[in-house]
């Protein structure tokens, strides 16, 4: 049985995403290690080589966790597979609570933002922010914290016993979370080997020049490859220069192939993160 590194305690969205993937591509179960930081993560990963890890990398409400991107470039680990899912919240507490007798509700600072509309609804409860979602729902049950609320996913309620009073409180409905899952190099080819790969995460600095960008996207567009996702972050003592981190999407590998081949002398630092499976999860 795999086990697979998540940010967060069990119950977080982390490990929801991390089973429906393994689920979906390899019909298998998994065991999950938490941690307590992305860059805690990376580190299991490293220290152990049969561990996965898992990183959320964007949200359609939240924007890109551009530290993740760092992370995981720095690292030298590899990409192996991307997991969407839809991020839906619940409202829990202990049995025997009913709505009106909760005066706290606790969640993660972004959980809390996504559901804004529902609690200005509770205008009596204080509203007290905490490391991670499921973490929250942990404590309420382990401390019996009567009169506590968590907004968290419906999983979590469930594996800490609490009673969901309201589900689906996000304002947005359309709250969609894409997570990469990485490895070691020797792991990354021994799982993707049978993987038909239709998406790759690559990034590259350009020398800033005029029209450096518009030719790395012609030639890619020549070559029949589409760019999904791009973005830059500054780099420390380089005024000027930007790493772009790049999601590609293709169906011809060969020609994705030549594509890369064209634009490697335009840029510089070139480093594909991973080349793997596209998650065609209907948004």
């Amino acid at each position: 049985m795999k086990t697979v590194a998540i940010q967060g305690v069990k119950g977080a969205y982390h490990e929801i995403a991390a089973r429906r993937y393994f689920k979906e591509n390899y019909g298998e179960e998994i065991d999950i290690l938490p941690c307590n930081q992305f860059k805690d993560v990376v580190a299991a990963v490293k220290k152990d080589p049969t561990v996965i890890g898992i990183m959320a990398i964007e949200n359609t409400i939240a924007g890109s966790l551009l530290q993740n991107h760092e992370l995981i470039r720095e690292s030298d680990l590899q990409v192996i597979g991307e997991q969407k899912i839809h991020i839906t919240h619940s409202f829990a507490a202990l049995h025997g609570n009913s709505p009106d007798a909760i005066t706290e509700v606790n969640s993660h600072p972004i959980a809390l933002m996504q559901c804004a509309e529902y609690l200005q609804t509770l205008p009596h409860i204080k509203i007290v922010e905490e490391e991670d979602t499921a973490l929250s729902a942990s404590n309420i049950a382990a401390n019996r914290l009567r009169g506590h609320a968590a907004i968290c996913s419906r999983y979590a309620a469930e594996l800490y016993g609490l009673n969901v009073l309201a589900e689906g409180i996000e304002t947005n409905k359309r709250n969609f979370t894409r997570f990469l899952l990485i490895a070691t190099r020797w792991l990354a080819e021994e799982l993707v080997k049978d993987t038909e790969h239709t998406k790759s995460s690559v990034v590259f600095t350009l020398p800033h020049t005029e029209g450096s960008l518009s030719k790395v996207l012609i030639i890619l567009s020549f070559y029949e490859v589409n760019l999904t996702k791009i973005q830059s972050l500054p780099i420390l003592e380089r005024e000027w220069e930007y790493p772009f981190y790049v999601d590609l999407t293709f169906k011809n590998l060969l020609k994705y192939k030549q594509g890369l081949d064209a634009i490697r002398p335009l840029t510089k630092d070139f480093k594909i993160l991973g080349e793997y499976r596209e998650n065609n999860y209907e948004l």
